[in-house]
C-alpha cells in the first residue's frame, strides 16, 4: 500500500502516552511499600499485575483488531486505562491497586498490539527498524516526563496547607494527605479520558493490511508457536521487557536500601534519567541503524549494557547514580531491533506474530517479581544479578538471528 504517514505520526502519539501511563511504577514503588507495608516480594506484585495482562490479552487484540478495526480497539484500549486508573484514585489500596494495574495493562496490550504491525506496514518494512527506533525515542521521552511530574506533585502535595496553583489545590481535594503520590493516578485519568475523545473525534483511514499482515486464527497462533524461530524471539522479547521493567522499577528501593538517596527526590529523578538516556540512546541507534547491520548494533549495546549493570550494582553510591541512567541508553534500542528481526523473518502471519512477541511483555511482570523474591532472601543486589541472564540472550540474538530482510543503511540501498 501507499506509505501514510499520518498513521505513523498518530502512531508515534499513542506511544507518548502509552509510556506516560506505564512506566511510573519505579519511583512508586518505594511509597507504595511504605504506604501499605509491603515487602518486596510483594510490592513486585505491582508490576506483575500489569504486565501479566499482555499475555492474557495480547493474541485476542489481534483477532479484535482483525474483525473491529484498529480505530474502535484503540479507544476501548483507552477506556479500560480510563477505568482502571479512575478505579484506584477514588479507591486507593494495594489489591485495588493490583486490579486497577492489570486493566490498564489490559488497554496497553491492545494498543501494542494494534499500532506494531501499522508502523511496519504504514512506514514501510526496509524502515521498520529505524521507525521503531524512532517510536522508541518518544516513548523514552515521556517515560522521562512522568517521573519528573510524581516528584513535583509529592513534594507540593506532601504537608499541603493551601496556597498552591489550581492543580495542585483541585488534586489536593482529592487525595488522601498521607497518599500524596495517589495524584499521578488522577493525572492518568484525565489522560486516558482525553485520548478516547480524541480517538472518537479524529479521522482514522482505514489501512488495509496484506494478508500476511493480519492475525490469524487460533489455528495459526498454535502454528506459529511450533516454530523454533518464533518462540526465541518470543524469549528475546520476554527477555528485553523483563530486562527493562527489572532495572527501572528497582533503581529507586537500590538507591534507598544500599546507598541511601531519597526515593522521592534522588530515586524519582534517577529513574527519569534511565527514561532520558534511553530516549538520547535512540537518537545514537537512529544514526548506527543507517550504518551498521541492526544485529551489531544489537551485540555492541547489549555488551555495554551488562558493562554498566555492573557497576551500578558494585560501584559506589555516585557510580551507581551515573551508571543505572546510562543501562537505559544502552537498552535503547534492544526492543526496536529484536522486533524488526523479528517479523523480517518470516514472510507472512506477521499480525499473529506480533501478538506473539507482544505476549513476550508479560516479562515485564515475570523479571521484576523473580528479583523482588530473591531480594528478600539474599538482597536486592543479588536479587537483580538475575539480569544477567536476560541481558545474555538479547546478546545471543545478534549472532544466532537471520532476518529475510536486513535493515536499510547507507552502503545497502537494496533490499536482501
Amino acid at each position: 500500500m501507499k506509505r501514510n504517514y499520518y498513521i505513523v505520526l498518530l502512531i508515534f502519539f499513542v506511544f507518548f502516552v502509552i509510556s506516560f501511563l506505564t512506566n511510573i511504577l519505579g519511583p512508586l514503588i518505594p511509597d507504595i511499600i511504605n504506604s501499605f507495608q509491603l515487602s518486596l516480594g510483594l510490592a513486585a506484585f505491582l508490576p506483575f499485575s500489569f504486565f501479566i495482562a499482555y499475555g492474557v490479552m495480547s493474541i485476542p487484540s489481534g483477532m479484535l483488531v482483525e474483525k473491529y478495526g484498529e480505530k474502535p480497539v484503540m479507544i476501548a484500549a483507552f477506556v479500560m486505562a480510563f477505568l482502571g486508573a479512575f478505579l484506584f484514585s477514588t479507591l486507593p489500596g494495594f489489591s485495588i491497586a493490583m486490579f486497577s494495574l492489570f486493566l490498564i495493562g489490559i488497554g496497553m496490550a491492545m494498543l501494542q498490539v494494534a499500532i506494531n504491525p501499522l508502523l511496519r506496514e504504514a512506514g514501510g518494512e526496509e524502515h521498520f527498524a529505524f521507525n521503531s527506533v524512532l517510536a522508541q525515542l518518544i516513548f523514552g521521552s515521556a517515560s522521562f516526563l512522568s517521573p519528573q511530574v510524581y516528584s513535583y506533585l509529592v513534594q507540593n502535595l506532601q504537608d499541603y496547607h493551601g496556597g498552591g496553583n489550581f492543580v495542585v489545590d483541585t488534586l489536593a481535594g482529592l487525595v488522601p494527605a498521607d497518599l500524596p503520590w495517589v495524584s499521578l493516578y488522577w493525572v492518568f485519568t484525565v489522560v486516558a479520558l482525553l485520548m478516547v475523545l480524541i480517538l472518537l473525534f479524529v479521522h482514522i483511514p482505514k489501512v488495509e493490511l496484506k494478508e500476511e499482515e493480519k492475525a490469524g486464527a487460533w489455528e495459526t497462533h498454535k502454528q506459529l508457536f511450533k516454530n523454533k524461530t518464533v518462540i526465541l524471539f518470543f524469549i528475546g522479547i520476554f527477555a528485553y521487557v523483563g530486562t527493562e521493567q527489572g532495572v527501572a522499577n528497582w533503581i529507586s528501593k537500590f538507591l534507598a536500601s544500599y546507598h541511601g538517596y531519597n526515593p522521592q527526590t534522588t530515586g524519582a529523578n534517577e529513574v527519569s534519567y534511565f527514561w532520558g538516556l534511553l530516549t538520547a540512546g535512540c537518537l545514537l541507534g537512529l544514526l548506527l541503524l543507517k550504518i551498521f547491520d541492526s544485529r551489531k548494533v544489537l551485540i555492541g549495546f547489549s555488551s555495554a549494557a551488562i558493562l554498566t549493570l555492573t557497576a551500578a550494582l558494585f560501584g559506589s553510591a555516585t557510580v551507581a547514580l551515573y551508571a543505572f541512567p546510562l543501562i537505559g541508553f544502552f537498552a535503547s534500542v534492544m526492543w526496536s531491533i529484536v522486533f524488526s528481526l523479528a517479523l523480517n523473518s518470516f514472510e507472512k502471519h506477521h499480525g499473529s506474530f506480533s501478538g506473539i512477541l507482544v505476549t513476550g511483555i508479560i516479562g515485564g511482570a515475570v523479571v521484576p517479581l523473580i528479583i523482588g523474591w530473591l531480594g528478600d532472601f539474599i538482597g536486592l543486589r543479588y536479587g537483580m544479578m538475575f539480569l544477567y541472564l536476560t541481558l545474555g540472550y538479547i546478546l545471543s540474538i545478534g549472532f544466532w538471528a537471520r532476518p529475510l530482510v536486513t535493515n536499510k543503511t547507507f552502503g545497502n540501498k537494496k533490499k536482501e
